[in-house]
């Protein structure tokens, strides 16, 4: 089985291309923190390339940004080439099966903003108003 689920931060902007056939693929590098402490007492970043595609891959342009926390679920995916110097490199990538997108980027202010649930786009909770109560035999479950 090959799983990955990754949880951290864009480096950079991401980067949109199509292929040849019209396929769009999207690549960022995600910054993720190890568990525990080196040596020095310091907490170890880790920075993996990701690679999306299709659909998802032009919502990831459009709405991430450098900063933008996103969970990744997908697998690793190596391969290799031989460089112009002759020789020969090697490559990991995460192959994105899902992206969510744990918070977006404000493009007016460069904020990096989480979004709760119940809340509008600026974090304020809506007014309640009119509730009534509700018959609990009613529910379906």
């Amino acid at each position: 089985m090959n799983k990955v689920i990754l949880i951290g931060n864009l480096t950079k902007d991401p980067e949109l291309a199509t292929t040849t056939n019209g396929i769009s693929v999207c690549r960022f590098t995600l910054a993720v923190s190890r568990k525990y402490k080196n040596a020095e007492g310091e907490y170890e970043t880790d920075f993996l390339n990701v690679v999306v595609w299709r659909g998802q891959a032009e919502n990831c342009h459009k709405y991430l940004r450098k900063g933008s926390k996103v969970a990744v679920v997908g697998a690793i995916q190596t391969r290799s080439y031989d460089a112009q110097d002759g020789t020969k490199k090697y490559v990991t990538d995460i192959v994105a099966d899902e992206v969510e997108f744990l918070s977006t980027k404000n493009s007016e202010t460069g904020d990096t903003k989480k979004y709760e649930a119940g809340t509008d786009n600026k974090g304020a909770k809506p007014p309640v108003t009119n509730l009534e109560p509700v018959d609990d035999d009613s529910l379906p479950f």
